[in-house]
């Protein structure tokens, strides 16, 4: 009889235990909701690592101390993006204090469109570099005439001159023609092989023109100046036209009669002065600087017209070697 009721007893009083922990996890969550509502969030602390963020993603952001923490990510938050400001360095960094703009504008301008004035200073210094060298060219071209033909030119019978892109063999009257004709003198003959065998190498096109002194002619073989000056512009070129080599379609012939003249005309000396012939050699620019140019007249017509004057006047190019 006592057993069962023993036995009776441990089973009506088993659960007591669950009463207990049941109230020491709610005086557990009291106790944790009491310490986080005590607790401060450290404001400086939290910039640190906003900032951190701001580095690490490339991103400048301006913000007052005052402001309290948002209940927003930290990169929604610092990643306010701007009108980007492009570089020379094609960099673009972002500054801005707008921080309610969600989207990011990229507004690049067009670089060629913003350089238009550095790139066209460089294009121009580009030609007028190149023509340097093609008129430094030229004038080395002169300079091997001038001592192949050294003895005729301290005789006075030539002149080699450089202007520009042109080489000027001046041939005077002395020696060269008979007073009234386009005969050439057998002497003259050796002197125009050797310009010959030059302009064999020497690129550029021939142009062989004939000038005489304000004297009157009318002969039955030349009515007049013109006819003069034009025959014996022809008979030096027939005599160069001797060799194989030099392509008749790089030569021009033209009579000029007393429309040119070097001196005046008013002494017997200025008169002989003015009866020569000259033979030029027009090198000209080369494709790739006419190429240069044409884009620059193109897309830059103001400075395309100071780069022409430029090499006009520096370089004593003639009109028609710049279109």
């Amino acid at each position: 009889m006592d057993e069962e009721v023993s036995e009776s007893s441990d089973e009506d009083g088993g659960g007591g235990w669950i009463m207990t922990f049941a109230d020491l996890m709610s005086l557990l969550m009291c106790f944790f909701v009491l310490l986080l509502s005590f607790s401060e969030m450290d404001v400086l602390k939290f910039k640190r690592l906003a900032g951190s963020m701001s580095e690490a993603f490339g991103v400048q952001q301006k913000f007052r101390a005052d402001d309290p923490p948002k209940g927003t990510s930290i990169i929604a938050q610092e990643f306010s993006p701007g009108t980007p400001q492009p570089t020379p360095l094609n960099e673009i960094w972002q500054k801005t204090t707008d921080e309610s703009s969600n989207s990011l504008d990229v507004a690049c301008q067009d670089q060629g469109s913003s350089n238009t004035g550095e790139s066209g200073d460089a294009q121009q210094m580009i030609i007028v570099d190149k023509v340097k060298d093609l008129v430094g060219e030229t004038e080395q071209d002169a300079i091997e005439m001038a001592e192949a033909l050294s003895k005729e030119i301290a005789a006075g019978v030539l002149e080699v001159e450089t202007s520009g892109r042109r080489i000027t063999i001046r041939i005077k009257e002395h020696g060269t023609f008979p007073s009234g004709t386009d005969r050439l003198s057998r002497n003259f003959l050796p002197v125009l092989k050797i310009v010959r065998e030059q302009l064999r190498d020497m690129e550029g096109q021939i142009i062989v023109e004939g000038h005489t002194d304000d004297d009157p002619i009318n002969t039955a073989r030349f009515r007049s100046n013109w006819a003069l000056s034009s025959g014996r512009a022809v008979s030096v070129a027939h005599e160069l036209f001797k060799d194989p080599e030099l392509d008749q379609d790089r030569f021009t012939i033209t009579g000029y009669a007393e429309t040119k003249p070097l001196v005046s005309n008013s002494t017997p000396a200025g008169k002989s002065r003015n009866r020569r012939v000259e033979v030029v050699v027009n090198q000209g620019l080369s494709s790739e600087v006419q190429g240069e140019l044409e884009v620059l007249k193109e897309e830059f017509p103001a400075l395309y017209e100071d780069v022409r004057q430029e090499l006009l006047q520096r370089f004593e190019l003639s009109p028609e070697e710049i279109f």
